[in-house]
């Protein structure tokens, strides 16, 4: 049972859609957050219209008189990503949310980014989150709910796992996968 229902993670939900044609004006900028304020920021954003992601999942614990409890926590904690002018990212500033701001040099590589991130989530695969990556096989996935995905191969805890990566972070995600449905890239 969930503490507090999902909010959404996406403004607008259109955002990171491939048919959507990114504006030359608009910048992506990476905000880091004061602590646990992520969802706070969030809120603020989608109430002034600014574009903005952060990727959020399902955690699961069991409190002391043994029922589950779900909360759905950001997947990298601290970040949330924003699209917009210079004026929206003063106006994100203004929120008391955010500790620094970083524009994105490379904004094409982190939408992608996002959107492999996105898709992932959405698979309804159990996630685990990556702080570190480490060099391995190039995949592509060629079935199932995942398919189309790139990343490289790791091995953890005796399984292997897709590890998607969001490079300007240098963070990502992982997912077991069975080699049947991958392909070397």
């Amino acid at each position: 049972m969930p503490i507090l229902p999902p909010e959404p993670d996406i403004y607008p939900d259109s955002l990171l859609s491939p048919e959507l044609p990114l504006n030359p004006s608009a910048k992506w900028w990476v905000n880091y957050t004061l602590p646990r304020r992520e969802k706070q920021l969030l809120r603020r954003l989608r109430q002034m219209g600014v574009g903005c992601y952060c990727p959020m999942v399902d955690h699961r614990n069991r409190s002391s008189s043994g029922r589950i409890r779900v909360s759905h926590n950001p997947l990298f904690a601290g970040y949330v990503f924003m699209v917009g002018a210079e004026e929206q990212r003063y106006a994100a500033l203004t929120t008391h949310c955010i500790s620094r701001c970083i524009e994105v040099s490379d904004s094409e590589q982190l939408v992608y980014d996002l959107r492999q991130i996105h898709q992932l989530i959405h698979s309804g695969a159990p996630l685990t989150a990556e702080a570190r990556i480490e060099p391995g096989m190039q995949i592509r996935i060629r079935s199932g709910p995942l398919a189309g995905l790139e990343g490289t191969v790791v091995q953890r805890r005796g399984a292997e796992r897709l590890l998607v990566v969001v490079h300007f972070l240098q963070r990502g995600a992982s997912v077991q996968i069975a080699d049947c449905q991958v392909e070397r890239i």
